[in-house]
């Protein structure tokens, strides 16, 4: 195993920390339908495959991003699996959801990890579940909530912790294991997930139902984001790759607000 510099894995614990405290009030300022669209943003997975890539190699954090692609799938999974285990408010609800959650992510992560992705076939599994999900979620009900009721900042603090708990998981256990699973723990929901157990402590399971309903829909900037990366981590490094892969995510979720905008207009 590589022995990481301390300042990698100080600029690693900044950097999560940030990026978490970053998306904290989403579901408050606007709703927990916007909340699941941006959780589809690839801060979580932006970080665990530039720190793949930096503490390993380009070339392992390329192989990476390809099952990443596919890795989404597990994602929606671990989004299916809290739905229906946690449905209870409070703690029970929470640990339910936690339970139910991981253990879907994990069934469908192994199933996943048993084949060799392409860029193509990974983003068309990828597709499919996004379709399938989409389905499974129509019936949730949207659920806003009260303007006053606001996160507190423990709340953020622990929120931000255990994305980075997550991350450093992430990145530690890459060292020793194939670029299949490290690509599919890289899609791993690391901002959403605290997102969700605090959503969930603080305002029960509905808004977190709806956070989960829109989140297949947020994935296409996390798709363009690790497509666009899969390219650009070699050909243009990682600072590079990473910030095109940005502007290609950022395009993509600008875009595709600017269509449901368009489409609430002409429904109204």
């Amino acid at each position: 195993m590589i022995e990481v510099p301390l300042t990698w894995q100080l600029a690693k614990l900044g950097l999560s920390i940030s990026m978490v405290l970053g998306l904290g009030a989403i579901a408050v300022r606007a709703s927990p339908r916007m909340a699941g669209l941006l959780a589809g943003y690839p801060l979580g997975t932006a970080l665990a495959l530039f720190f793949i890539g930096l503490e390993i190699s380009p070339q392992f954090a390329t192989q990476s991003a390809v099952h990443t692609l596919a890795g989404f799938t597990a994602t929606m999974a671990l989004g299916a699996g809290y739905w229906m285990a946690g449905r209870q408010p409070g703690v029970k609800g929470v640990i339910g959801g936690v339970a139910g959650g991981l253990v879907a992510w994990l069934a469908v992560s192994t199933l996943l990890a048993q084949f060799n992705f392409t860029r193509l076939s990974g983003t068309l599994v990828t597709l499919c579940a996004i379709a399938l999900f989409s389905g499974l979620f129509r019936s949730i009900t949207d659920v806003r909530i009260p303007a006053s009721r606001t996160f507190s900042l423990p709340a953020l603090a622990a929120r931000a912790a255990l994305a980075t708990v997550i991350i450093f998981t992430i990145t530690s256990l890459a060292h020793w294991l194939p670029p299949a699973w490290a690509g599919t723990l890289a899609a791993f929901p690391v901002t959403m997930l605290p997102f969700l157990l605090i959503l969930h402590l603080n305002h029960g399971a509905a808004p977190v139902a709806t956070v989960i309903k829109h989140y297949p829909m947020g994935l296409g900037s996390l798709l363009s984001y690790t497509l666009c990366v899969s390219y650009t981590y070699s050909t243009l490094g990682l600072l590079w790759g990473t910030l095109v892969g940005f502007a290609a995510a950022t395009l993509w979720l600008l875009g595709w607000m600017q269509l449901i905008a368009w489409y609430q207009r002409r429904t109204a």
